[in-house]
């Protein structure tokens, strides 16, 4: 799963001489929250986000309504992005989970994409993630869902499978993670669809050293 096939791409961009009152009513308007910052020709030079908008609580107390709306009114978009020096970027043949660890360790909400040029081709943020791994995991299709516990040894995640397709059942989505507070063990999700609870369950218990750690309806 690469970058290039989750990315938004050809995001809303602005301008850095554009007013910072124009970049918010664009991404209230668009339900967005990040806007790359471009000159011409679509070169990266900043990012504006809407937490970049928002003046500090600390300075609410002294300010009223106008006030706060006359200082909006004379920012720029360049005096509110985080600088090109500052951003984190990433290329579109980048893999997901890269994209995924570097918004996680740098606590940011999205990554532009550009090219070797510093051209923006796209933006890829948590949500996009967040969406992919809704469809990794089957998220909105109905089926049953079960967590299996096996241990961290080569031919576990294939005892689950082979159960399963022996009953002429399909997995519609599948995925496994180191267990939590459990070294050495995995829990692996699957989700079946055309079977009832009681019959898968009834199979995977009987395979040794693994655990059902959960199953439901979804």
């Amino acid at each position: 799963m690469l970058v290039k096939d989750y990315m938004t791409k050809h995001p809303i961009m602005i301008a850095p001489e554009a007013l910072a009152s124009k970049a918010q009513h664009i991404m209230i308007e668009n339900k967005i929250r990040h806007l790359p910052v471009v000159t011409d020709g679509k070169r990266l030079v900043g990012l504006v986000t809407r937490n970049r908008l928002s003046v500090p609580p600390s300075d609410l107390p002294s300010l009223n309504v106008w006030e706060i709306s006359r200082i909006l009114s004379k920012l720029r978009v360049k005096d509110v992005m985080v600088k090109q020096a500052d951003l984190i970027t990433i290329t579109q043949d980048s893999v997901v989970e890269d994209a995924a660890a570097i918004m996680v360790e740098n606590k940011v909400g999205c990554l532009p994409v550009v090219d070797s040029d510093g051209i923006v081709i796209g933006i890829i943020s948590e949500v996009d993630l967040l969406a992919e791994l809704s469809v990794l995991l089957g998220g909105g299709v109905p089926g049953i869902r079960v967590t299996i516990r096996v241990p961290d040894q080569v031919g576990e995640f294939a005892k689950v499978t082979t159960a399963i397709a022996s009953r002429g059942w399909g997995i519609y989505s599948s995925g496994g993670v180191p267990a939590p507070k459990a070294p050495g063990y995995w829990d692996m999700v699957v989700k079946v669809r055309n079977v009832s609870a009681d019959e898968i369950a009834a199979v995977l218990s009987q395979i040794e050293g693994q655990e059902i750690r959960d199953i439901r309806v979804i």
